[in-house]
């Protein structure tokens, strides 16, 4: 019996915009009701990850294409596009939250209906809760940056409703309407944060960044099962793309053996690189281990580019 075949990742893009339109609309209900300028900020972080979750999915389907003659390497590469654009975005809603809160500040205001809007904020990011963690779980194994940038940013909006819940719950008790603004600028802070990280990961793929210690550390030991048997390697260069990763090496043989059992080691190598690293695009260049020339292209060889 077949397995059934793995749901596309549009669909938790999909997961994602209804749990942010749903969201929205409890939080902004309980702003209504409230008036809290904290609650105010946690609906409007609602509203940018309904805006990141329409630029998710719109990657996601970019990104599924598959290679074609301008696009050998394939479509992938977008999904940094995507986190960054949301990161940017969070940055916008934190300037405004940061607005809203001062003007707040200047001029207290007494809040409403408080457990009504605790109670609907209350339900909104139990919803956000189980979205993250279902698109966290899909991200990991589908290595799609974009379902991981997405539940990392609704983590962040848990966290963010937790402290709005407690700070309005305390203004409650106490009476102290000054810890709402302040709970809101306190917020814009932490949301411009976890804004710049998502710019800075985005940008790092794009900069064609290699692969993270745990992808590398899969990589050396199959190469080191090789090199116990004399073959040699260098000139190894990785990169990642969304959920593809790149690799190159040399490999540096006796130049006495025939083309085709250097050929048929190469395979070896890629095929067991691919077995134990999905998604693993794997070039393998074949050289005489004797001959100097192999050796040309060895960092304290290679030519430094003008002005270095």
């Amino acid at each position: 019996m077949s397995a059934a075949p793995p749901i596309p990742l549009t669909r938790y893009a999909w997961l994602s915009i209804g749990a942010a339109l749903v969201t929205f609309s409890l939080k902004m209900t309980a702003w209504w009701f409230t008036g809290s300028v904290g609650l105010l900020s946690d609906g409007l972080e609602s509203l940018v990850n309904l805006a990141a979750a329409v630029i998710a999915l719109i990657s996601l389907r970019v990104a599924a294409v598959p290679a074609d003659d301008d696009h050998a390497y394939g479509h992938t590469k977008v999904e940094y596009f995507s986190s960054g654009m949301e990161g940017g975005l969070i940055v916008l809603a934190a300037v405004g939250i940061a607005w809203t809160a001062t003007t707040r500040l200047m001029n207290p205001e007494p809040l409403e209906a408080i457990g009504l809007g605790l109670w609907l904020s209350t339900g909104a990011s139990l919803i956000n809760l189980a979205v993250a963690r279902v698109l966290y779980r899909v991200g990991k194994k589908a290595h799609s940056i974009t379902l991981q940038a997405d539940a990392d940013h609704l983590m962040t909006d848990v966290w963010t409703s937790a402290a709005v819940i407690v700070a309005v719950a305390l203004i409650a008790f106490t009476g102290w309407q000054v810890l709402d603004p302040i709970i809101g600028l306190l917020l814009a802070a932490h949301i411009v944060f976890v804004g710049i990280r998502l710019v800075r990961k985005s940008l790092l793929g794009l900069m064609d960044t290699g692969l993270d210690a745990e992808d590398m550390a899969v990589v050396n030991a199959v190469l080191d099962r090789h090199r116990a048997n004399g073959v040699q390697f260098h000139a190894l260069r990785t990169r990642q793309a969304g959920a593809w990763r790149f690799m190159s090496v040399h490999v540096l043989v006796p130049g006495e053996w025939t083309v085709a059992r250097g050929h048929e080691l190469s395979e070896e190598i890629e095929n067991e690189l691919r077995e134990h690293l999905p998604r693993l695009t794997a070039l393998t260049h074949l050289e005489p281990i004797e001959d100097p020339a192999s050796y040309e292209d060895l960092p304290e060889k290679r030519e430094k580019p003008n002005g270095a």
